[in-house]
């Protein structure tokens, strides 16, 4: 009850802004209502010859209104005298046809075509409202002629406003029309959104019931006119006709639903039936009648459907339906509202601030007041279901308390209490989902000489012992940097879990630990102390390894083991900590077979160098080629970049390039004597670099191939030059000494110096594909090629893009100025024969 006096406040305050600053104000110098002449225009004569004719006649009050009269109207009025800047205003929006003329002296200076039945563009001002500016002049004499016809109600009230004055009260006005918008759009919603979640049509009903009132006031407004059909006033004017149907039907399904007639009277429901069978008639009757007739035919529909819907509420609030109590008073204020609209529409009651927004002040009581009756019988509802629930809640409690314990039972470790392996991989994996873009640390702690205690005191001790290293340990990772709660608890969350009786697990933010070492050293000074137990110290030796997620895996049980792996390697021993290498897992089995597998097929001769082409964008001809390493006759084809991986991890790169190197020569050969003289380019690994003997060998290799000399192109990626850049700069000039040219790789995918950069030895700059893949379609990658390719040139450097293909990329880095080409546009990776057979076939069969 306390609830529905302060909603019926709160409407009251609502309801009342609007009558006091909308309420006719007392005429002004900036606000006139000027005394109107009126005479019908049956007549067909200009409006120079109806200025200074006869026949006209007073109006006897201010405001125009000749209820639904077809016929036309001229209206004549003086507009007040001195210098002014004025407005205009004609505030009843649905006028077919409007014609203003505008007389200073008896002379006509100005006119305008407007109307409900013209596009919105015709009025001189973009607003719902009829207004026209113009100026009066000190000493002159200005006049203003109307010539109006409606097939609607026939009403013009006339106001002429100082222009600064006008629009501080149209904003005004659009405030309060807003405030009331705003009410509806609420109610609206929010029954929307209650009928979403318990799917009942009563609230359906009553949301489209309000968004149609909202509608219906809108368009009599004029304001949906240019938000959503402004060129289309046959649009316009039809959804007016279709909104009074609309509200009737919608109300008429809400007052069934709501006071549920279908289930208590048969009367009364058969009649709110009738009543939804004319709104659908009359919707239909929009289409086919004439405006005039179908309007009236609306109101007069409206009327007794409303007065039908008001009457119903007393009825069954009478019977005992506690429904019907607000709904009466609800629908009582918005009846009464409606009516006095209507009759002001067909022009028996005089217009006023009461009548012309009777409706609006209605459907607002309306809107709230049912809104409180649907919330009550909400609460009402989930009361009813609330107590029928409570028992069936009663008797699940104590089978929910006993899974609980179970549950806590199957995730912790009986002995310290602690969370076990499953219940770390739990909050692991969830803590992966929470964060997927942060680095996690997996940590695992081992003791390695639990064994001996066990030995040497008994099992029950050595449970009392780990008893003490669980505290202990959650305890000193707590102060950890960037720790994460294994899991949450009132009292003292656990950071540590037991995976083992001899291993605990433990996560962290994998940057926070790095950026304060002194608190990792400390923690691991405070993890190796002996325990005290019995009067002994009792050394454990813990050693702790740590995997970090994504850099390592992105499973959680792959996380996990590989930590343990790490805590069994040599740093561990040494240090205590030890993070993942994978170059140093031998549990790998892939990495074991793929190595006995790779040495293999470098022994065998099992390996193969496919070519593809580099094409040159000045002379559109083929000038050179990449050597790119494969490894056929295997049934999952393994990539390059995995083979030089797997190469480099294992010390047979030195070979493998060798092989390369020796094999792209004689692949050369082939080409030239099959008359294709072109530059081939081979990828060489930073490990390469490091070799001492590497330029040695390079060097020999060109002396036993003079013929290649020049010919032959080492390709070092950017990235992996910066790893080691005084011995990769040192080896790289002395091939360039001895006439083997270099070129970066990949150039644009790291974050080299260019201080750097200028010092290579290199003749080529080959430009990455994550740059040209989207150039067409990214404008940032477009300017950071153009700026990579002016630079290059500016150096000295032929550039050459990777990853073209298509035309239109090769077409745009054309007009970039690069210099070649390298991409599936030309054609993908072959063999030396099918190469070959590529380079000899016609050009317009190559381009195919």
């Amino acid at each position: 009850m306390r609830l529905t006096l302060l909603l019926l406040l709160m409407l009251g305050v609502a309801v009342m802004m609007p009558i006091h600053t909308t309420q006719a104000a007392p005429e002004t110098a900036s606000r006139v209502v000027p005394p109107i002449e009126f005479q019908t225009a049956t007549q067909s004569r200009s409006a120079r010859d109806v200025m200074r004719g006869d026949g006209w006649q007073t109006l006897p009050g201010e405001t125009p209104n000749f209820g639904y009269d077809k016929t036309p109207y001229w209206f004549r009025f003086q507009a007040p005298a001195g210098d002014a800047q004025r407005i205009l205003e004609i505030s009843y929006p649905h006028l077919d046809a409007l014609n203003i003329y505008l007389f200073r002296n008896g002379e006509l200076v100005r006119e305008l075509d407007t109307g409900d039945r013209r596009p919105f563009d015709s009025r001189a001002i973009a607003h719902p409202h009829f207004l026209f500016p113009f100026d009066t002049r000190a000493g002159q004499d200005s006049t203003l002629l109307l010539r109006v016809e409606t097939r609607g109600a026939l009403q013009v009230p006339v106001t002429i406003w100082e222009r600064t004055a006008y629009f501080g009260h149209s904003r005004n006005a659009d405030q309060i029309h807003a405030l009331y918008y705003g009410i509806l759009a609420t109610v609206s919603f929010l029954n929307l959104l209650v009928f979403l979640a318990l799917r009942e049509r009563t609230y359906l009903y009553y949301s489209l019931a309000t968004s149609g009132y909202l509608f219906l006031v809108a368009s009599l407004r004029g304001a949906t006119y240019p938000v959503f059909w402004p060129d289309t006033p046959w649009a316009h004017n039809q959804a007016i006709l279709l909104a009074v149907p609309l509200v009737v039907l919608f109300a008429s399904l809400f007052a069934r639903a709501f006071l549920k007639l279908a289930e208590r009277s048969r009367v009364l429901n058969g009649l709110v039936l009738m009543a939804i069978a004319g709104s659908v008639t009359a919707g239909l009757g929009t289409f086919a009648l004439d405006y005039n007739t179908s309007i009236r035919l609306s109101v007069a529909l409206a009327i007794p459907s409303f007065l039908l819907l008001a009457a119903i509420g007393p009825i069954e609030w009478f019977r005992g339906n506690r429904q019907a109590g607000l709904y009466t008073i609800a629908w009582g204020a918005l009846t009464v509202g409606t009516a006095l609209t209507a009759l002001n529409k067909y022009g028996l009651l005089a217009s006023s601030f009461v009548t012309e927004y009777g409706m609006q002040i209605g459907s607002a009581f309306e809107a709230i007041l049912l809104t409180v009756a649907l919330a009550a019988r909400l609460y009402q509802e989930r009361e009813d279901r609330i107590r029928a629930r409570e028992s069936q809640l009663d008797a699940m409690a104590a089978r929910r308390e006993a899974e609980l314990k179970l549950m806590d039972q199957a995730l912790h470790d009986p002995l310290s209490g602690l969370p076990n392996r499953t219940a770390f991989e739990l909050a692991l994996q969830e803590s992966l989902s929470e964060r997927p873009n942060d680095q996690l640390a997996v940590g695992v702690i081992q003791l390695t000489n639990l064994q001996a205690v066990t030995r040497t005191l008994g099992h029950r001790n050595t449970d009392r012992v780990l008893e003490l290293v669980a505290r202990r340990f959650n305890g000193v990772l707590r102060d950890l940097p960037g720790i994460y709660p294994v899991e949450r608890r009132e009292r003292q969350p656990f950071y540590v879990a037991s995976l083992d009786p001899a291993s605990f697990g433990f996560m962290a933010d994998a940057r926070r630990p790095l950026e304060t070492p002194r608190m990792i050293i400390q923690c691991l000074d405070a993890i190796r102390e002996p325990i005290e137990y019995l009067g002994m110290r009792l050394p454990l030796n813990p050693l702790a390894g740590v995997a970090v997620y994504p850099t390592h895996s992105d499973d959680t049980n792959t996380l996990v083991r590989q930590a343990y792996v790490a805590l069994e390697s040599d740093q561990a021993r040494d240090r205590g900590l030890a993070y993942y290498r994978a170059d140093q897992d031998s549990y790998s089995a892939d990495r074991l077979t793929m190595v006995a597998e790779l040495r293999e097929a470098l022994a065998q001769n099992e390996l193969a160098l496919y070519l593809q082409p580099k094409l040159s964008l000045t002379s559109r001809r083929v000038v050179g080629a990449e050597a790119l390493i494969r490894w056929p006759g295997r049934d999952k084809p393994v990539p390059a970049d995995q083979i030089i991986s797997v190469a480099e991890r294992t010390g047979l790169i030195k070979p493998l390039t060798r092989w390369v190197l020796e094999t792209a020569l004689t692949l050369r050969t082939r080409l030239v004597e099959a008359g294709h003289d072109l530059a081939l380019s081979v990828n060489v690994s930073p490990n390469n670099l490091r070799e001492p003997d590497f330029p040695v060998f390079v060097q020999r290799l060109m002396t036993a191939h003079p013929e290649h000399r020049n010919r032959l192109i080492l390709e070092v990626t950017e990235t992996s030059m910066m790893l080691d850049p005084a011995n990769s700069l040192r080896a790289l000039r002395a091939l360039a000494s001895a006439g083997i040219p270099v070129a970066i790789d990949d150039f644009g995918s790291g974050y080299s110096s260019l201080s750097y950069i200028k010092q290579l030895p290199a003749t080529e700059v080959k430009v990455d594909r994550s740059l040209v893949t989207d150039l067409r379609s990214q404008p940032e990658d477009r300017v950071i090629v153009q700026t990579t390719i002016n630079m290059c040139h500016d150096l000295g450097y032929q550039v050459v893009a990777e990853g073209v293909e298509d035309q239109a990329t090769l077409e745009l880095l054309s007009r970039m100025d690069c210099d070649m080409i390298q991409g599936y546009v030309l054609v993908p990776p072959r063999p030396i024969d099918a190469f070959v057979e590529w380079l000899d076939a016609p050009e317009r069969a190559r381009q195919a």
